[in-house]
């Protein structure tokens, strides 16, 4: 198992892995799945800021995990949204934890402080596994989205990816 920075060459199967959540479930509020081209803009769009990590097994990409804005006012430039998404045949084997443990070390380390994510409902395994990760429940978003023909609520979590204090925080690299 190799957890590692996302290169464009990592889009496609990324883009694949990605393809059922957006097509078969609520998880995603994507009704289309993006192209290999558009995964490769987004893997170099949030290395630049965040980071974006990839879970290869025997030579093959079997997950990812990214950090993105949480919103783009300033005030929130030391937090993130989070994501996990894990190849269908590859989920609740650890994968996600991994990938999570390494994506905040590098979060951290560019100079973020807090995490958000957040889940439609019902999703109980992306649920436990962000319980698993230190994530607390902030609340939750009723009726926020439609897709596969039902409105959908929306769970947020936040955890805390480096101590803060009242002093002002250094700029995030």
């Amino acid at each position: 198992m190799l957890i590692r920075p996302a290169e464009e060459r990592d889009a496609e199967a990324c883009a694949a892995i990605y393809a059922p959540y957006v097509r078969e479930t609520a998880i995603t509020f994507e009704t289309e799945p993006p192209t290999p081209t558009e995964m490769a803009a987004r893997i170099a769009k949030a290395t630049k800021s965040y980071a974006w990590l990839v879970l290869e097994i025997d030579g093959s990409v079997v997950g990812y995990a990214y950090g993105s804005p949480y919103k783009e006012r300033a005030a929130y430039r030391w937090s993130c949204e989070v994501s996990v998404y894990l190849a269908q045949d590859r989920r609740r084997a650890g994968g996600g934890k991994a990938l999570y443990e390494a994506l905040f070390a590098r979060l951290a380390e560019r100079g973020l402080r807090t995490a958000v994510a957040g889940m439609t409902q019902p999703n109980e395994p992306s649920v436990g596994l962000h319980k698993a990760m230190g994530f607390e429940l902030i609340g939750t978003w009723r009726r926020i989205g439609w897709k596969h023909g039902a409105w959908r609520d929306v769970t947020w979590m936040q955890r805390e990816l480096a101590p803060t204090t009242d002093a002002a925080p250094e700029e995030p690299r």
